[in-house]
Order: structure tokens, then C-alpha cells, then sequence
């Protein structure tokens, strides 16, 4: 069937049964010899039926099959590329306008259906699943930013706002559709960027309703979708943070109402941590007043909680430690003035416990009111341990490590079993008894981790005199494990267990979260991360489909709701594992007692729990030889000891010779390291028995196992050590490569890859045998994967055998180097493989092929193709591979920086437009960026014109030669002032001018805003090095040429400054202010009477309009100010009464900051700025009157501008210097820990947070401002004196009373050090010293 848009819903009538064929009709599948039918007869024949489906049974028909209870997991993921594939060949304005439709589908259908929603782990796989179709498939992928901004305002209106239920026609969104929708708003939202603030409001006010679900995974899924939204929009910061303080304070005054406010509480304190977390990303729109207020609160709910009744004394205990952790994540300039009062707090809530015969006493709601109570207050210290490294000294870290060891006591006596438990006696409605311990246990490790990793190394005394040793093995080795689920007891059963890996029931019998198949997430703290091996990562633009699918379970955001406000900007994506499957990363274990447990008769029974203690263990080991090797940021252990080495040896060797080859895989990297540790003795000890084994042992996983821990220990040994033991080494793994069965020799190829890249040049005597074996394994029969018998097919679909080769051959190329230039025949064999990898159908084996050609012509030029291979990466870069597509970038940067015009002229027609289209495609990723800009670098004073005419083509072209329908709800961008003729003339009529790129029709799409911003920062880095050039050489070609493109240059600062876009905007300002440093004083050289730019002073003034508007930002109104400055400073405008509204926004701007309080402080229509934002607005104010008045020594026609205003702006001045100086040389402003006293106000007693913010405006601008002093000594000194000296005077500052005579004396003046201090410190500095 095929898709038709104006299809019928249900077009295709049920087919009639067709009739049987006669005899001696030939089927197209006989072949009797007879002679060939005779052609029919030209009677009139029935036209073929044409069957179509309209979208919506498009789309049912996939869901049909992806909701029934038979479907396996693969084919899930399979037919979530079938919804990606059809998504992608249909037309995007199709798609564009029913995303509506389709994300409704999705939600109902799908996460919806009970037989998806009932199966956790199927749900969360869905649920990823639904992500990945509306996140990276179609925002990412099919729409455009007009398109995206749509997309979010559908999910706003048709979901988002439906709850609570409005209209009682539409019924009220359920629990997954708005967990899918705020997961997909929330990927349209980091898209967009600020474009989204056009829908802030809107936006603001659905998130806040939905946090009022009464759903836990509704309420962190919102607040997550609240922190995206102030990331973007931190405009809404302050808003959004006093909405919900305010929200959650009432609804504590009605915890007994019965109204569910206890569960509204939560998800305000939950969307109000998510939002404090944001105000150290974003300084300039933070509030003190908000983040004191809401530590206050927590104070006063943890005192009050001890009066209430116990599960309102929960809530309240609950939604103050979410606060404190929120509050954490500031750093620690906040936090440290109220350590003492948290430590305090924090030994308050994890008390040294009772004994066990007292707990035995105690009910349930009281041993889970305790339990919940001591999770919240290590959520918090988590938080804060995660935030405020610098803070966790000797004395925290010994009080931390004993709180956490009052808390493994308690969790001692607690009772192992319970009995039946009563529903109304839980604490948390949702969470058993035995939930609230697993967590429980889960925040000590994490504590624990998190403590070993930023603590300092003396502290760990007081560690090991803990349990976590115990506490940790029996977390992840208990062989006591029982299933919590049905589907679990009959998959434990050893008649029916397959693999680990496929269980599928979200707890894999509590196997660890860090193993995702081959994937091993690195510990906490470290430093060297291994390379994965590259067969491991499947190509393909959505492999991370089938990635879902490497572990049985899933991670959600409620699974821990820390993670919402202790991330970072970059680690937003990831999501935290089921509590019951964080593994604990500890860095010493008793071997003894894990071999024990191994061996316990318990694990034989149920091979489910067996598996994943194995897998723990492994990991646990590969942990801890990362640690002995130096590979964390943890004290490095010592394994050297006979019985440790001899208990770690056994326990591995039983590992790499398992059928699990992930096992295997952790099994060998293990004991890589442990050779590495344990020295050269147990090295070659180990490899002599290593390969007796090989020789003897004929099990294929235990021969490849061997033959990786081979490669392993070679690679992690190294040096002149491996060297030793390369000799035998290399014989036995070219014996294992010829091996027939795939699991060995692929196994044998990747450890030959592996020896080959770490011994080095040490490897060439053995290059000309290797080579010639790879050439022979490409060929055989019995390593071809369409050749595998039955027993070995799917062992071949897992390791891929040419892929292995072609990493094979990259690592030959790598040995040999330079060398190849004299070697014809390996050459010419390496060249021929390269060309078979080019053919094959594997994107894997192309993009390693593409890897090895880049070495290729890295160390042997000569011999390569250059313009075939330019044409190969030209065509590569917009390949949907990403591996592909990165591997092809970085070779065309490689030859960029060699000759980028060579490579551009051996391109095809198309090569430049298709490198920003790559980038426009994956705007995110650098390696694109740096490509441009080594383009950029080197040719961009050769070919000044024509990267201006690039440039102006990628901020006017559009994204896809077909034009789309962009609806009337598209962004508003800031209009230009036109009433102005000429500025309206500029806007509209000079686009048609000679060299000058059309600007797009409404109708097209123009490139991704981010794309747009790099450009112009390209532009600005062009005009910038040509006014270097300019300095230099006066007639510099590149000058003249940029001098003679100044219109266009001018045009596109305008049209950037005018858009909707703030990074855009102040982008095009800064160009402005270049363009007007560079050419400002220039005469027009067709007219020498006038300036070059006073055609343009109309567009320049009407391009700073929008920066005054009370939508604004700070960032873009102090480049605005610093624009107006240098515009009156040129000189094309010498009659005070003609500067007409710039000179105003400056005087307007002055006088704001010298009459008005800081409530009142406005800069045009810009008001209600933070302390920041007012610091940052100050200093480009007092910098850009700093600016005028330095230029008045030459542009007598100042004097009139500067006059009435030079007895303000002194004292103004001055003291920006003593703050500045005072920032400068007081680094540890607030360093004593202690509460504030009760009379100092938030700036001062959080001072220090706000230092290294402040510090860079006034870094930025103090040059200026003493320069202005140093030129006004010259015009009155007696004014600056008494101005330094702190005394006012009454001097007139006008041309006919200055003082040019200097009264000297013995005393310095009051403000001499501060400037004397300023000064030296400057000239003793380095220019590029950036730290504070």
C-alpha cells in the first residue's frame, strides 16, 4: 500500500478472492521450455487497483503490531525505524502540519496502551522510543525552526494545557501522554534556544499547572522541562522561582486539608531546585532574595516537622531537603557561608541509631518514616558534595564519613523480611517498605563515591574504618537476590535462561547500570577513559534504537530526582538507572568473600542472580585495577601482594573464558591492568599461561577470551616490557586468526589491532606476515558472514569479521608511517584493501576505511588520489552516518590546513553550500565549526570579498531548495524603526544591489539560528583581522576590499540586530562597533569632504532601537551603549543637537544610575534588572562616557557632550576603581564560615558568589575608565584631585576656568594606592592572564 495524503480514511475496500488459475497459464515462476505465450489480445483490460492510507492508518498500521503482547523487543526497535523511515519520506510541510497529529498518535497508541504501560521496562523503552521519533527524528531532523517553534506550541496547547481538564469536550491528557509531551517540549526547548522566548509565557504557565500532578513522574519530568525552559529563557528566572516558592509555601499550610498537597508541595520544591540550579548558568538573572527565602523555609520546615503529625512530617522534611539540595548547586560562595548551620542540620537527620532489639520494637510507619527522612538529608548532602568540591576539607569530609556510617548502622537493624504491609501505613503511597531501604542504600553509596572522589586523600582514613566494604560487595554479590516479579521467577529458571542481557524486566536481577553491552560508563573521577573498541558502536544514524536493547534495563528521571539540579549544562541527557541497579564503585574489595559468594550453591540454582553477580564483580574489578593503574582521580591503590594477585588471577580467568562475551570483556580488560600493576614477573608469568591454555583449551569463547586478554595485556603493559613478549604474542594470535569459527578469529584480529597500535615501531618486522594474512582473511570463505554455517550465523551478525580487519589495517598504516613511500608492495596491498572497503555495504568497514585513507594521505601524500579522495569526503560529510560523517569532516579539516583553496577546487559543484548544510544539519557538533574556521583563517585575507559574499549567502539563504509553508505564527522578529525613509529604503531596497544575496522570500526557511550566529562570529573574526592587517599596512588589499563592502557588511549587522534572535543581535551590534572603530574617521573616497559611514548613521541608529525595548537582555543593551559611544566618539556627527536619540540613550542611561535607587534603575525601556545585570549595564555605561571623554582631546566638539556631565561621571569612576580593586585584590571576600549578621544586606553577605561575575565587567572596563581620569588631569587637575583626595569640589568645568597646574605635595591623595595598585598589578601581569 502506499501513503496519499487526500486518502480516505479506510480507502482500500477488503480485496475478492481471487479466482484460480487455469492449467496452462504459466506462473512467473515455472519454466517448462515451452515457447513464449502469445501476446494478448488488445481488448480493453481493468485498470490495476491503487490502495492507499492516509496518515493516521499510516501510522496505525505500525502500532498495531509494536502494542501486541507477542512482539519482542527487537522487533519494537525495528519498527520504530519503520516509523523514522516513514517520517523521513514523507514531504516535511506534510509532516510539519500534522506533528499534532502524529505526537498525539504516539502518546495515545503507544505509551498509552495498556499492554505497553502495565510492563515497566516496556513502558520506559517506549517512552525512549516516542523521544527518539519526536526529538531527534523529526525537531532535529524534518523541521525547520519555524516548524519546531510550531511543534512546541502544539505540544503547549493540545496537551500541556488540557490539565487540569478546561474544556469538558476534551478529555484530560493522561499520566504518559504528558510525560511524553514534556520530554519532547523539553528537546524542542534546548533546540530552539532563546527563539523560545516568544512562547515564555505561555510555556511558564503550563509547566506550572502540570507540576501540580498529582503523579511523581509527571512532577520531575515537568521540573526538568522548567529547568531547559529558564536555561533558555533565563528572562523567566526569577518569575518562575517566586511562582513556585510561592506555591509550595501555601500548599504546606494545607497539608492536612486532604487535598493532595502533599504530593504539590513536591513538585514545587522539585521545579524550584531545578530552577535555583540554573542561577549559577546563568548569573546575571539570579536572585539572592529568592535563594535566601527559600533556605529560610527549609530551616523553619525542619524545626516545625517535629510538631506535626507524621506524614505531613514527612512532606515537610521532603520538600525542605529538595531546597537545601537545589540550593547546593549555586557552589560554593553560597554555601559555605551556612556549612556549620548544614552540618548541624545534617547530624540532626542521621543520628547514630538505635540498638537492633529497639528498631524491632518500632512499627512500620515509624522505621519508613526514619528510612525516608535519612534518604532526603543524603539527597542533599549528594548535592552538595557534587557542587562544592572546594569545601569538602579534612574536618567535612571525617564528619560526612561518620554521618554515613550512622546511616549503614541504622540500615543494620533494620529488619531483613517483612510481613504483609499494610497500604495505609506507607509513608509514601507509591513505595513499599523494602523501596525506601534500596534507596536508601543507594544515596550511601552514591555519598560514599562521590566523598572518595572529591575528599581530600587523608580523609579516607576515616572511610576505611567504615562497612562500605561490606556494605558494597553485598549490594551487588548477595546471592540471596529474589525476583520481585513473575516474568523474573520463570526467566530464573535454569530450563528457560538464555542471557542476562535479554531479560527485559528492568532489574536484570540487579545487575549493574555502568554495563550497557560492550559500553562500560566510566567511574567518577576518571581520567583516562580506554578507548571503546570500535566494533563495539554500530553505524547508522539511529543506532542508538537498538542500543535500548544491550541492557535489561531502563533509566528514567524519577528513578532519582537529584539528578535534575546536580547536573551539569553538558550531562542533561542522561538519566539515572532504577535504584536497585546503581552499581556501588568502590576501589578495594575482600576477594575472599566475593569468591565465596561466586561459588555459593544458592547462585547455582538461579542462573539470572548468577549472571549479574558475575557481571558485578567483573566490573567491580575493572574498577578497582583503574584505580591501582592511576587511572581516576582516586589515590592510586597497591595491589601487589601474592595472595591479592592470586585471588584476582583466578577470579578473571573465569571471567574471559565465560559464553557472555561482555563478561569477557570486562574480564580481560581487567587483567590488562592487573599486569600492568602487578609487574613484569606476574606479566610473563601470566602470558606463558595464557597461551598453554589457547593451546589446550578448544572451546571457541574461551580461545577468543584468551586471545583478547593477549591483546589487553600487551596494550595496557606497553613499552619495553610487552615488547618481551610481543615475539610469541604475535605467532599465537596469527594462528587464532585463521581460526573458522568467527568468535575466535575476530577475537584474534582485534587483539592483533590492538598489539599493533601500542608496540609501535617495534611491530614492523612483523607488518609484511600480518598484512599478507589480513589480504587472505578478507577473501576466506569461512570469515565471510554470508558464508556462516548455521551454528555460527548469528555469532557472525555480532562480530562483524571485515570491520575487525579493516581496524586491522588502520593500525598497519599507523605502524608503518612514513615508511610507506618506499614500500611498493605493502603500499599497493594496502591501497587495493582501502578500494574493497570502499565498495562494501558495512557502513562500519566504510568508515574505517574512510579512517585509514585519512592516515594514508597523512604520511604518504604522494601515492593518494587527492582529488578522488577530496570528492570521496565531500560526498561523506552529509552522509546520515554520524560516525561517517564526523570521520569525513576531520580528514577535510586535516587538508584544509594543508591548502583549503587546493581542496575546494578539486571539489564538485556544490562543495561549500554542502559544508554549511552539514552544519546546519548537526549544528551542535565542533567539528564542523573548526573546519570553517581554519577555512576562515587561512584564506580570509586572500579572499576577503568573497567570504563577505559567503557569509551575506548564509544569512539570507535557505535551508532546503524546496519552499515550505511557514505559518502565520511564525517567530516575530524586532522591526526596525521606518519611519526613517532612508532606513526603510536600507531594510527592503538595497538587498538588490550589485553582489548582494536576495534576502528570502516569507515562504522560505532560512538556517538554524545557531548556524546564522557562527557566521556572523566569522564575519566578526574577518573584520577583525582586517583592521589588524589595516594597523600594519595601510593599503592592505583586504582593506580596501572590506572598505569597498562596508554596505553589505553594515546590511547584515543591521538585519542581525533587528531579528528575534539575542545571540543574533548582539552579534550584529559588536559589528557595528568594529565597523565604526575601523572606518569611523575614514573619508568616503568618492566624496573626501565627507565619511565613509555617513550614509549609513540612519540604519546604525535604527539598529539600536531594539536594544532599548523592554524585551532586551543585559547583554545586548551594554553592547548597545558601547555602539553609541564609539558612533559619537567617529566624529560623523559633530552637532550635539543632531546626535538626537543616541546621545539621549547615553545621558537617559547616566542619569538612571545617578538618581534613581536600584528598583528604578531603567536603560531606555529596560527595567527590573538583578544586581548583576545592573553591574554589567553600569560599567558599559561609565566605560562608553570613559570612551568620549579619552576622545575629546581630539574632537574638540566633545567638549559640549562631556561638560555638563563630567562632575557626575568622576566620582562614578573612582569608585568603580576601588570596587574593582577591591574585587581584584580581595579573593577570599567572605572566606570565614558563620552566619551572616542580622544587619548586613544579601550583596554583602554573599559578596564572594558574586565576584568572579562582577569581577570580569570591571576587568573589561577599568583600562578605560583610568585612561579617561588620566586624560581629565590634564583638562582640570584640581577637580580630579579633590575628587581623589574624597573631597567635592565646586570647580566649573568649562573651557574658560580648567586648571592646567598641578599642586604638589608630601602626602599621597586617599585614592593614590588604589590606582598606583591597579597599575603595577597590570604591568606585572601578562596580557592574556584571564584568572582572577
Amino acid at each position: 500500500k502506499g501513503y496519499s495524503d487526500a486518502a480516505p480514511s479506510r480507502s482500500a475496500s477488503k480485496p475478492k478472492k481471487s479466482k484460480k488459475p487455469l492449467k496452462n497459464t504459466a506462473t512467473p515462476f515455472e519454466d517448462d521450455g515451452g515457447d513464449p505465450s502469445r501476446p494478448s489480445s488488445p481488448a480493453a483490460r481493468k485498470g490495476a487497483v491503487k490502495l492507499e492510507l492516509n496518515l493516521s492508518d499510516l501510522l496505525s498500521q505500525l502500532s498495531s503490531h509494536y502494542v501486541r503482547s507477542s512482539t519482542s523487543n527487537k522487533a519494537r526497535a525495528a519498527i520504530t525505524h519503520c516509523y523514522i523511515r516513514v517520517l523521513k519520506k514523507l514531504d516535511p510541510s506534510k509532516v510539519q502540519a500534522s506533528y499534532g497529529e502524529i505526537a498525539n498518535h504516539l502518546f495515545s497508541e503507544l505509551l498509552g496502551n495498556a499492554l505497553v504501560s502495565y510492563d515497566r521496562y516496556r513502558l520506559l523503552l517506549t517512552r525512549k522510543y516516542v523521544q527518539k521519533i519526536l526529538a531527534d527524528c523529526l525537531a532535529s531532523q524534518i523541521l525547520a525552526e519555524s516548524g519546531r517553534l510550531n511543534a512546541a506550541k502544539t505540544l503547549l496547547n493540545d496537551t500541556l494545557k488540557n490539565y487540569p481538564q478546561v474544556v469538558k469536550e476534551i478529555p484530560e491528557p493522561s499520566k504518559q501522554a504528558l510525560v511524553g509531551a514534556l520530554g519532547a517540549l523539553a528537546s524542542l526547548i534546548e533546540s530552539l534556544g532563546s527563539v523560545f522566548s516568544t512562547l515564555g509565557d505561555s510555556c511558564q504557565d503550563a509547566l506550572i499547572q502540570v507540576l501540580q500532578h498529582p503523579s511523581y513522574t509527571v512532577q520531575i519530568h515537568a521540573a526538568y522541562c522548567l529547568r531547559a525552559f529558564v536555561l533558555a529563557c533565563p528572562q523567566q528566572l526569577i518569575h518562575c522561582a517566586s511562582i513556585c516558592m510561592n506555591n509550595a509555601t501555601r500548599e504546606l499550610n494545607h497539608l492536612t486539608s486532604g487535598r493532595h498537597s502533599h504530593r504539590r508541595c513536591v513538585g514545587f520544591a522539585n521545579g524550584l531546585a531545578a530552577v535555583l540550579s540554573v542561577s549559577p548558568l546563568q548569573p546575571l538573572y539570579g536572585s539572592l532574595e529568592i535563594s535566601s527565602r527559600a533556605l529560610s523555609v527549609a530551616n523553619d520546615l525542619l524545626k516545625n516537622s517535629a510538631k506535626a503529625e507524621l506524614r505531613a512530617s514527612s512532606t515537610q522534611v521532603q520538600v525542605a531537603w529538595i531546597l537545601i539540595g537545589g540550593l547546593m548547586s549555586i557552589g560554593p560562595d553560597f554555601v559555605k557561608i551556612h556549612l556549620p548551620q548544614l552540618l548541624l542540620l545534617w547530624r540532626n537527620a542521621l543520628p547514630k541509631p538505635l540498638t537492633r532489639e529497639n528498631s524491632a520494637q518500632r512499627d512500620l510507619v515509624e522505621l519508613s518514616y526514619l528510612t525516608h527522612v535519612r534518604e532526603c538529608a543524603l539527597g542533599s548532602i549528594l548535592s552538595f558534595l557534587e557542587s562544592n568540591q572546594r569545601l569538602v576539607t579534612l574536618d567535612v569530609s571525617i564528619r560526612i564519613a561518620a554521618l554515613l556510617q550512622n546511616t549503614v548502622d541504622f540500615l543494620d537493624t533494620l529488619p531483613t523480611k517483612v510481613k504483609d504491609e499494610d497500604p495505609s501505613s506507607r509513608i509514601v503511597p507509591a513505595l513499599h517498605f523494602s523501596d525506601l531501604v534500596i534507596m536508601l542504600r543507594r544515596r550511601v553509596i552514591q555519598c560514599y563515591t562521590r566523598l572518595i572522589n572529591s575528599g581530600p586523600v587523608a580523609g579516607n582514613d576515616a572511610l576505611g574504618e567504615s562497612k562500605l566494604l561490606s556494605l558494597a560487595v553485598t549490594l551487588f554479590a548477595d546471592p540471596t537476590y529474589s525476583p520481585s516479579s513473575l516474568e523474573s521467577s520463570i526467566a530464573n529458571s535454569a530450563a528457560s535462561f538464555d542471557s542476562i542481557w535479554d531479560v527485559a524486566d528492568n532489574r536484570g536481577f540487579g545487575v549493574s547500570g555502568l554495563v550497557q553491552g560492550q559500553t562500560i560508563k566510566p567511574l567518577l573521577g576518571e581520567d583516562i577513559i580506554s578507548e571503546q573498541v570500535r566494533w563495539q558502536h554500530k553505524a547508522g544514524d539511529h543506532v542508538d534504537v537498538d542500543d535500548a536493547l544491550k541492557t535489561p534495563i531502563c533509566g528514567a528521571r524519577e528513578h532519582d530526582s537529584v539528578y535534575i539540579h546536580i547536573q551539569n549544562k553538558s550531562q542533561t541527557h542522561e538519566v539515572p538507572d532504577p535504584p536497585a541497579t546503581e552499581s556501588p564503585k568502590v576501589q578495594e574489595f575482600a576477594l575472599e568473600q566475593l569468591m565465596t559468594l561466586g561459588s555459593s550453591g544458592t547462585l547455582q540454582r538461579s542462573p539470572g542472580r548468577r549472571a549479574a553477580v558475575l557481571i558485578n564483580t567483573a566490573l567491580a574489578l575493572l574498577g578497582t585495577t583503574k584505580v591501582a593503574v592511576g587511572e581516576t582521580s582516586a589515590g592510586s591503590g597497591d595491589l601487589k601482594h601474592p595472595a591479592v594477585e592470586k585471588a584476582l588471577q583466578a577470579l578473571l580467568r573465569g571471567f574471559i573464558i565465560d559464553p557472555d562475551r561482555h563478561l569477557r570483556h570486562l574480564g580481560f580488560e581487567a587483567l590488562g591492568r592487573l599486569c600492568n600493576s602487578s609487574g613484569n614477573t606476574f606479566t610473563t608469568n601470566e602470558v606463558n599461561t595464557l597461551i598453554e591454555l589457547i593451546v589446550s583449551n578448544r572451546d571457541p569463547n574461551a580461545r577468543a577470551g584468551y586471545a583478547m586478554a593477549l591483546g589487553s595485556i600487551h596494550c595496557h603493559v606497553g613499552g619495553m616490557a610487552a615488547g618481551l613478549h610481543l615475539k610469541k604474542i604475535h605467532g599465537v594470535l596469527m594462528s587464532l586468526c585463521s581460526d573458522p569459527h568467527p568468535v575466535v578469529h575476530h577475537g584474534a584480529i582485534e587483539a592483533l589491532a590492538q598489539v599493533a597500535d601500542s608496540a609501535g615501531l617495534a611491530f614492523s618486522a612483523y607488518v609484511s606476515s600480518t598484512l599478507g594474512l589480513l589480504a587472505q582473511i578478507w577473501s576466506f570463505d569461512t570469515h565471510n558472514e554470508e558464508c556462516a554455517s548455521l551454528a555460527t550465523s548469528n555469532s557472525v551478525c555480532e562480530v562483524p569479521t571485515p570491520t575487525a580487519v579493516a581496524r586491522a589495517i588502520d593500525s598497519i598504516i599507523n605502524v608503518l608511517g612514513p615508511d610507506l613511500q618506499d614500500m611498493s608492495k605493502a603500499r599497493e596491498l594496502v591501497v587495493s584493501l582501502l578500494i574493497q572497503f570502499e565498495r562494501d555495504d558495512s557502513p562500519e568497514v566504510r568508515a574505517e576505511g574512510l579512517r585509514c585513507w585519512e592516515h594514508m594521505y597523512l604520511y604518504d601524500p604522494g601515492h593518494v588520489e587527492l582529488s578522488s579522495y577530496v570528492q570521496r569526503l565531500q560526498q561523506d560529510i552529509q552522509s546520515q552516518d554520524r560516525s561517517i560523517c564526523a570521520i569525513a569532516t576531520d580528514g577535510l579539516y586535516n587538508l584544509i590546513r594543508r591548502d583549503a583553496r587546493l581542496v575546494f577546487q578539486l571539489g564538485t559543484e556544490g562543495f561549500e553550500e554542502q559544508i554549511w548544510l552539514t552544519l546546519n544539519d548537526r549544528p551542535n557538533v565542533g567539528e564542523t565549526t573548526t573546519l570553517i574556521e581554519a577555512w576562515l583563517g587561512q584564506t580570509g585575507l586572500l579572499e576577503a570579498a568573497v567570504w563577505i559574499s559567503r557569509i551575506q549567502q548564509v544569512l539570507t539563504k535557505s535551508a532546503a531548495t524546496q519552499k515550505e509553508e511557514i505559518p502565520q505564527s511564525s517567530i516575530p522578529a524586532a522591526e526596525p524603526d521606518l519611519q526613517d525613509e532612508e532606513v526603510a529604503g536600507f531594510a527592503t531596497g538595497e538587498t538588490t544591489q550589485q553582489g548582494a544575496a536576495a534576502v528570502p522570500e516569507p515562504s522560505q526557511e532560512l538556517l538554524r539560528w545557531q548556524v546564522r550566529v557562527f557566521a556572523l562570529q566569522c564575519l566578526s573574526r574577518l573584520v577583525g583581522v582586517i583592521g589588524k592587517d589595516l594597523e600594519v599596512d595601510s593599503k592592505s588589499t583586504a582593506g580596501h576590499i572590506l572598505q569597498t563592502k562596508v554596505g553589505d557588511v553594515i546590511r547584515m549587522a543591521f538585519h542581525a540586530s533587528t531579528s528575534s534572535v539575542v545571540e543574533l543581535r548582539v552579534g550584529g551590534l559588536k559589528l557595528i562597533n568594529q565597523v565604526l572603530i575601523i572606518f569611523g574617521s575614514t573619508p568616503d573616497p568618492d566624496f573626501s569632504e565627507a565619511l565613509l559611514l555617513e550614509q549609513y548613521q540612519a540604519q546604525i541608529s535604527s539598529a539600536l532601537t531594539p536594544a532599548f525595548n523592554a524585551d532586551s537582555s543585559p547583554e545586548l543593551a551594554s553592547a548597545a551603549v558601547n555602539v553609541c559611544a564609539t558612533f559619537i566618539a567617529t566624529g560623523m556627527v559633530t552637532d550635539v543637537e543632531r546626535m538626537g536619540r543616541i546621545l539621549k540613550l547615553l545621558v537617559g542611561a547616566l542619569e538612571s544610575f545617578t538618581t534613581s535607587d536600584s528598583q528604578e534603575i531603567a536603560v531606555g525601556d529596560l527595567h527590573g534588572l538583578s544586581s548583576n545585570a545592573q553591574t554589567m549595564v553600569r560599567m558599559a555605561v561609565l566605560s562608553a562616557w570613559a570612551e568620549l571623554q579619552v576622545a575629546r582631546t581630539e574632537q574638540r566638539y566633545l567638549d559640549k557632550v562631556m561638560d555638563p556631565h563630567v562632575g557626575k561621571l568622576l566620582p562614578l569612576w573612582l569608585a568603580s576603581l576601588q570596587e574593582f580593586a577591591r574585587l581584584r585584590f580581595e579573593p577570599d571576600i567572605t572566606s570565614h564560615t558563620g552566619p551572616p549578621r542580622p544587619d548586613e544586606s544579601l550583596e554583602t553577605v554573599y559578596a564572594a558568589l558574586n565576584r568572579k561575575t562582577l569581577l570580569k565587567f570591571y576587568q573589561d572596563s577599568w583600562l578605560e575608565l583610568v585612561d579617561a581620569i588620566a586624560s581629565l588631569i590634564e583638562q582640570d587637575p584640581q577637580l580630579v584631585f579633590a575628587a581623589l583626595d574624597g573631597k567635592s569640589s565646586t570647580t566649573q568645568v568649562n573651557g574658560n576656568t580648567l586648571q592646567t597646574n598641578i599642586a604638589y605635595r608630601d602626602e599621597p591623595v586617599a585614592f593614590f594606592f588604589v590606582l598606583f595598585g591597579i597599575a603595577v598589578e597590570a604591568l606585572v601581569t601578562r596580557s592574556n592572564h584571564e584568572s582572577p
